[in-house]
């Protein structure tokens, strides 16, 4: 049997995540499908045995990998595809693919963001765009760094599908030494807090820059976590409990990383970037700016309290000044 026939996961996407759950993938499957869309860094892979542009330290034992540019390659053979490419990009990659190329697959999201295009979290994308049942789509999120698990670094993830068989196949694949996981059935609810934290993180790293202390953070971040229940409870009325660490967790490390693209794309306009420099410099996509927009559009159905969320747009879309706007939220924060 060739390698190709047996690869059972494929992973979508050629950043850091993807390339951070390839790497923990890799140490339980005899082959891997790995689909970037640049063919310098496939070629790079194949030649060097590591990522070019992200975990450059990650090295790969290429016999193990199915690497290509070639998305039908990549999906065919898998029984489960695991999505992990920003969402901004998700609707130009599948563009041009037949939804055939997905039938009977298991599709995971490891998207941490809203696909602008469709106001829509990846699981209701992945539905709408592929026909996936939902109880054969997952989430993988955090609390976890793609840059921890490069370092071995003991993390955790957690793992999310209504059907709770498919999510401990799942965690099974990715548990090792250094990563330990926890299963949930609130596909929904962990997906759109895994979104707002990006939101929230941004939030944090404007506040940074602004020069605003510990004390004030404290504050911000337990708010931000009551906004995300109140948000999640009326979009997802399911029983949750967000003290554990797939919502508060998960805001923690993402609000307060040094890791965190989303608070270090906030800083950077709490000390006055515009929104066009500061993408530019940090070359990386920070999923809470797009995410602001889409969640402020359907929170217009919903009509949840959210000052923080307000707040980040008001910043980020109608150019009021940082300093001005967190002063404005600092008034009802408590």
């Amino acid at each position: 049997m060739s390698k190709n026939e047996l690869h059972k996961v494929a992973v979508i996407g050629g950043g850091s995540w993807a390339t951070a759950l390839v790497k923990l993938l890799c140490n339980h499957q005899q082959s891997v499908g790995w689909w970037m869309r640049n063919e310098e860094a496939v070629s790079h892979i194949q030649q060097y045995k590591h990522n070019p542009r992200y975990l450059q330290s990650v090295q790969f034992d290429t016999s193990q990998l199915i690497v290509s540019t070639n998305l039908s390659e990549v999906i065919t053979p898998a029984k489960i595809v695991v999505i992990a490419t920003p969402a901004a990009f998700l609707t130009k990659i599948f563009d041009s693919i037949s939804e055939d190329l997905f039938k009977d697959k298991i599709v995971f999201s490891a998207v941490k963001g809203i696909i602008p295009e469709h106001n829509s979290i990846p699981a209701r994308y992945i539905h709408k765009t592929f026909g996936t049942p939902y109880e054969k789509i997952g989430i993988i999120c955090g609390p976890c760094h793609a840059e921890e698990v490069a370092l071995e670094r003991l993390s955790y993830l957690t793992i999310g599908c209504s059907d709770i068989d498919i999510a401990q196949e799942m965690s099974e694949m990715l548990s090792c030494r250094y990563i330990k996981t926890t299963t949930t059935d609130d596909l929904f609810g962990t997906e759109i807090s895994a979104v707002l934290k990006n939101v929230y993180a941004l939030v944090a790293g404007i506040c940074h820059g602004l020069g605003y202390g510990d004390n004030f953070q404290a504050v911000l971040i337990s708010n931000a976590i009551q906004e995300i229940e109140r948000f999640i409870d009326v979009v997802s009325p399911v029983h949750r409990d967000t003290k554990s660490s797939a919502y508060l967790g998960d805001l923690l490390v993402t609000a307060y990383s040094n890791f965190s693209r989303n608070r270090t794309f906030g800083f950077m306009i709490g000390k006055g970037y515009s929104v066009k420099s500061a993408q530019l410099e940090m070359n990386m996509i920070a999923e809470g700016y797009f995410a602001t927009k889409c969640l402020i559009e359907i929170n217009k159905k919903f009509n949840v309290d959210m000052p923080i969320l307000t707040a980040a747009y008001n910043i980020l879309y109608e150019r009021i000044s940082p300093i001005i706007e967190i002063k404005i939220l600092s008034d009802k924060l408590s």
